[in-house]
């Protein structure tokens, strides 16, 4: 007979003193903080009803399968011994979320994990399975219920997390103290931290290519950057990065800065810097961004430099606008002030944008209204509206890390440039959702107007090249392909491998990724990929060779190719001013 299990010894007088310490040190934390949750919440609107899309013998089937494979995780978690081990998807076998050796190697765990996986697996089945659904709301029931088995998952929760377990006992409730402090610093400012804040400094670690300060608008400031060879293109490069983000994402740390490699490859370069919306750019729309921004710009060059026509690169939505630059410019007998044009990661057809779309229906639309009052919209807004498309990567894992283990922030530069959010002004904002999500106007010739000329993006003939993700979840890589419907002119395609960022920001010396290219003439992004070849590592050399087969010519690198030697003075170093305007 075997011996009776001792009870546990009691907790000692220490032991209880420490954990109320941490109890109330907690508690003391949240009330200097004055959380109080609820009475910040608004009042709670009934949620409408979903029309009838239940086939009840489809319901029964589901319901069904779902006690079937719930009765076998049961009898694999009660009778190892004899139970039909349980065939893992890929999918779940890679999830990062449960790397931790303990999610396999502890019953309990193992069955919290597998359990987790069966719900949310038949979870989306049911949606899937929903009839009688328009296309575009089954889209966000699907967007919806990923968000919610994401948020739910045990690996959030200090309780059916074991690495959270673990570090309590191991640190004495010293984790979760920590976390809390994290979340109401998180709180306090309104957003989530994902990288060490201290560990970057514009102009001394990030955004260093050496440069000047040009020209200065109310919209945005011209950079041009020093040359750093003897003889330069004498074409320039303008390029014009996405103002819903800080334009150092192509200038990050030296060894990622395509700024920089361009520089080194003999280019002239010149980048717009946008300005951060404040209440005085509450009329700003559209127009502005072409005239005043995009051609503003060309134009400043070309008279700088004296030369005919430049190099220009819209990444994202400024891409967006760059198209629409090309047909004004087209339209008004201009084109030939823009040599080539080259589009990162850009959309002109909305009529499958992803996932972002679905945050454009009229209530959302609504809310963002009711956020810009003071004539632009914080930031911050936008950030959570694309870290929500990754919640996996970029919020709960960083719950986990940061909130239960009281993990230091580690210092990543991307992260960093994430985080560093900008305003945007509020008329253009709800234009650009509405006219081109929502409505997809831009590819409707004559559908919208440029300063009252009606633009066309069928005429533009620019030498375009077209770069797109393979994994690219803002603008899907057969969304960025529809480019390729529009223009009339001579185009070359290129897939990078990785998404919307890494898929731009891949320097040829990281030796990272691959890209696709296609010298065939193909009707759709399935026929491309299928007749494309591979090349290893980074698709900037391709782009070079492009460039160079354009216009070789070069000209010596003095006079005004220097920042502030030509007829316009250096008015500051690089990054400039607006770059670090919060």
């Amino acid at each position: 007979m075997a011996e009776p299990t001792a009870p546990p010894a009691a907790p000692s007088l220490q032991e209880l003193q420490h954990w109320t310490g941490v109890l109330g040190r907690a508690q003391q934390m949240m009330m200097e903080a004055g959380i109080d949750m609820m009475a910040q919440l608004p009042a709670a609107k009934a949620a409408p009803a979903f029309p009838a899309m239940f086939d009840p013998a489809q319901a029964m089937r589901a319901g069904a399968a779902f006690w079937t494979d719930t009765l076998q995780l049961w009898q694999r978690f009660l009778d190892p011994a004899h139970a039909v081990p349980a065939a893992e998807s890929p999918e779940h076998a890679k999830d990062r979320r449960f790397r931790a050796p303990q999610w396999r190697e502890d019953p309990v765990f193992d069955f919290l994990r597998q359990s987790y996986f069966l719900i949310a697996d038949h979870m989306v089945k049911g949606v899937d399975s929903l009839e009688g659904v328009e296309p575009r709301q089954k889209e966000q029931i699907r967007f919806a219920t990923q968000g919610f088995i994401d948020a739910m998952s045990p690996t959030n929760f200090p309780a059916t997390n074991p690495e959270v377990i673990e570090k309590i006992v191991e640190t004495r409730g010293e984790n979760l103290l920590k976390g809390l402090q994290n979340m109401l610093a998180d709180i306090a400012k309104g957003q989530m931290t994902q990288s060490d804040t201290s560990a970057f400094e514009l102009g001394r670690n990030l955004a260093m290519t050496p440069g000047k300060v040009v020209r200065r608008t109310p919209l945005y400031e011209l950079i041009q950057y020093a040359p750093a060879t003897k003889q330069v293109f004498e074409t320039p490069l303008v390029i014009f990065p996405p103002w819903i983000n800080r334009f150092y994402i192509l200038d990050l740390t030296a060894e990622k800065s395509f700024i920089r490699w361009a520089v080194e490859q003999g280019l002239s370069v010149f980048v717009v810097s946008w300005r951060s919306a404040d209440a005085s750019m509450k009329d700003v729309v559209w127009d502005d961004y072409v005239e005043r921004g995009q051609i503003d710009a060309i134009d400043t060059v070309r008279d700088l430099l004296g030369v005919e026509s430049v190099h220009a690169i819209g990444y994202c939505v400024a891409g967006t606008t760059l198209a629409a630059t090309l047909a004004l410019l087209t339209a008004r007998g201009e084109a030939d002030k823009v040599k080539t044009a080259t589009f990162f990661t850009t959309q002109v057809d909305f009529a499958e944008a992803g996932e972002l779309s679905l945050f454009v229906g009229d209530e959302q639309l609504k809310m963002i209204d009711s956020l810009s009052s003071d004539g632009y919209l914080d930031g911050r807004y936008m950030a959570t509206t694309f870290n929500l498309l990754r919640g996996r990567d970029l919020i709960w894992n960083y719950v986990t890390n940061n909130y239960l283990l009281g993990a230091d922030y580690a210092p990543f530069d991307l992260l960093h440039w994430n985080a560093d959010v900008t305003n945007l002004p509020a008329k253009w904002h709800q234009s650009y959702l509405t006219d081109l999500y929502r409505d997809n106007k831009l590819v409707v010739p004559g559908a919208m107007q440029i300063a009252g000329t009606p633009i066309d993006l069928s005429t533009v003939k620019t030498p375009s090249y077209i770069q797109a993700g393979r994994e690219d979840h803002i603008a899907p890589a057969h969304s960025v392909w529809k480019i390729t419907d529009h223009f009339a002119g001579p185009l070359r395609f290129v897939l990078a491998g990785s998404g919307h960022i890494a898929g731009v920001v891949n320097p040829p010396s990281a030796n990272k990724y691959q890209y696709w290219t296609n010298e065939a003439k193909v009707s759709s992004l399935a026929d491309f990929v299928a007749g494309a070849t591979e090349t290893k590592g980074s698709w900037w050399p391709d782009w070079m060779q492009w460039i160079e087969a354009a216009d070789a010519t070069r000209v010596a690198a003095r006079g005004a190719r220097i920042p502030g030697k030509g007829k316009l003075e250096a008015l500051a170093d690089a990054p400039g001013e607006y770059v670090k305007t919060r």
